[in-house]
């Protein structure tokens, strides 16, 4: 697997080195973190057709933003998110592509040591599936922070197309995380969706209360 460090600016730009057959995507703001975490990631990937594409927020734009602009700018087949603190287990990226490729299944789910396979904090799409969602965006635009991935989560669930392999371990190393908050924005924009059942696209009670 590669790994391309990038400017914001020349994120928006298609390559051919952004046409692999796995993009991941990695917004970061510690430039150290980052180099850290792409570097191990890359080595236990366990794919070769693959690339790391690192991009550095420094207008401070947020990580969907970001992310949703990787996507827009890349081909690949199966895309990816994670953050600069994310910790790999071996072969993290090789389980989560066979776990999508021809199971009918288009959200994965890495082993996150939090959720347990209930959402997908660090997630995989089939980018097929995914770019139908929101216009071409992978997550909802409205989003700055959280949520966006809850969203995806549940329009997975209702579709049956969310999957997961426990062995797949990729563990955001955030020593103060169980002492933060969430976007109290973006929690307020998660509810009114999920009262609309995300634009219709959910119906079922039990996934539209998930995570309100």
């Amino acid at each position: 697997m590669k790994v391309s460090f990038v400017g914001a600016a020349n994120a928006r730009k298609k390559s051919p080195l952004l046409a692999a057959e796995t993009v991941i995507v990695m917004p970061y703001n510690q430039p150290e973190l980052a180099r850290r975490a792409a570097t191990l990631l890359a080595s236990r990937s366990g794919v070769k057709d693959g690339v790391l594409l690192a991009i550095e927020d420094v207008e401070r734009e947020g990580f969907i933003t970001v992310v949703n602009r990787a996507f827009e700018a890349t081909e690949s087949t199966y895309f990816g998110y994670v953050a600069q603190d994310a910790f790999p287990g071996r072969q993290w990226l090789a389980l989560a592509v066979s776990a999508l490729r021809g199971r009918d299944k288009h959200l994965f789910a890495f082993n996150d040591g939090k959720w347990m396979g209930a959402l997908a904090g660090f997630g995989l799409v089939s980018r097929a599936w995914a770019a139908d969602n929101y216009d071409g965006a992978l997550f909802y635009p409205g989003y700055r922070r959280h949520y966006a991935d809850c969203e995806l989560t549940v329009l997975a669930l209702a579709e049956h197309v969310f999957g997961y392999n426990a062995n797949s371990v990729l563990v955001e190393v955030d020593w103060e995380k169980d002492k933060k908050g969430v976007n109290s924005s973006d929690r307020k924009l998660y509810v009114e969706r999920a009262q609309t059942g995300f634009g219709g696209k959910v119906t079922a009670p039990e996934l539209i209360r998930m995570f309100s």
